[in-house]
């Protein structure tokens, strides 16, 4: 029953801060113009869009393979692609849980350690990191004087002030941290024998070494120059996915490539918020960089709302459809294994 009202709790809570997002990206705007810029825009964009992100989706799945493949586990695309699209259903339910769902859901289908398979996916998130930061310094250097005026124009920011401000302020306050550091790690050393002895404590330790397996798959790894060609499709699908719909609507169809990378990059900060599927976030922050270019909050957050809004719909109607596929052929090989069973017992 507690783990129910959690449950319940942690789901309300992510939802009321979307909400909160969402109306806070909507509060003021003239709905009429939100909804006429909505009524002519140019859908075709959207179709395309989705189409992108769809192969986007594939070749994850496919660079998803080509890490399981070293742990020495069979698998194929078809599996990795239907638990990926459940993982990504899940994030609509609880932020960032869809990671840990797809490792579930391909444990189940293939038979593979779940804490391997969290391994390949931090592996995952950290190249994607990389990858969000390069392109976001590639549109700092492409565009250093537009968006030095931004900053200097509107932020008006004296960071190293603040930075010295802080640090005096909390020197005694390190040193207290620092000491308790300390304190901790002799504490662990002391007591280690007893400590590894609790069942928690083994549990987690089992946990790490099948997570740490999972990134060594990296070395060991023999399609290497597949794996970072399939990282480079997928940023170009997103970026592609992202810049066509700037065409669905007059006032960003002068949009560059560039902006579309910045669009992007924002718009990955929106996602990363704790928040289901980034609602709200995603909106706020797209709808306000928007604006550097002159755009009104109206027409940034109609763009927002089309290209959001139709990614979400795609992507929880195709985890639908992998969630439905996977039961029933879970269900089929039940019925097998059950037919063999008996087979086997009635020649006995």
């Amino acid at each position: 029953m507690k783990k129910i009202l959690l449950t319940i709790l942690k789901f309300s809570l992510f939802l009321t801060v979307g909400i909160v997002l969402l109306y806070l990206a909507f509060k003021g705007i003239n709905f009429n113009k939100f909804l006429e810029y909505l009524k002519n825009a140019n859908y075709w964009w959207i179709v395309l869009s989705i189409i992108l992100s769809w192969i986007a989706f594939v070749s994850r799945a496919y660079r998803w393979n080509l890490l399981i493949e070293p742990l020495g586990y069979e698998t194929n695309l078809v599996k990795t692609y239907h638990s990926l699209m459940v993982g990504y259903l899940a994030n609509y339910a609880f932020p960032r849980i869809g990671e840990i769902t797809r490792c579930g859901t391909l444990n189940q289908a293939s038979k593979i350690p779940v804490d391997k398979l969290i391994g390949t996916v931090v592996l995952e998130r950290v190249f994607d990191f990389i990858s969000l930061l390069v392109i976001m310094g590639f549109v700092i250097l492409a565009k250093l004087d537009f968006f030095g005026k931004f900053i200097s124009g509107y932020l008006k920011i004296n960071i190293f002030d603040k930075l010295s401000n802080v640090i005096n302020f909390s020197v005694y306050l390190w040193i207290i941290i620092g000491l308790i550091v300390i304190a901790f790690v002799l504490m662990v050393f002391i007591f280690k024998e007893r400590i590894k002895k609790i069942t928690f404590v083994r549990k987690i330790g089992k946990l790490g070494k099948g997570v740490l397996e999972g990134v060594k798959t990296v070395f060991k790894m023999k399609k290497k120059k597949e794996f970072f060609l399939h990282t480079v499709l997928i940023w170009v699908m997103y970026w592609l996915m992202t810049y066509v719909i700037v065409y669905a609507l007059p006032s960003t169809s002068h949009l560059g490539p560039v902006d579309g990378l910045f669009i992007l990059v924002i718009g990955g900060l929106g996602m990363s918020a704790p928040v289901q599927g980034g609602f709200g976030a995603f909106h706020f922050i797209v709808a306000a960089g928007l604006t550097i270019y002159g755009i009104s909050h109206e027409e940034g957050l109609a763009f927002a709302t089309l290209l959001h809004e139709s990614q979400s719909f795609f992507a929880i109607f195709l985890g639908g459809l992998s969630f439905l596929l996977l039961f029933l052929s879970r269900k089929k090989e039940s019925i097998k294994d059950n037919a063999k069973n008996n087979q086997s017992l009635s020649i006995k």
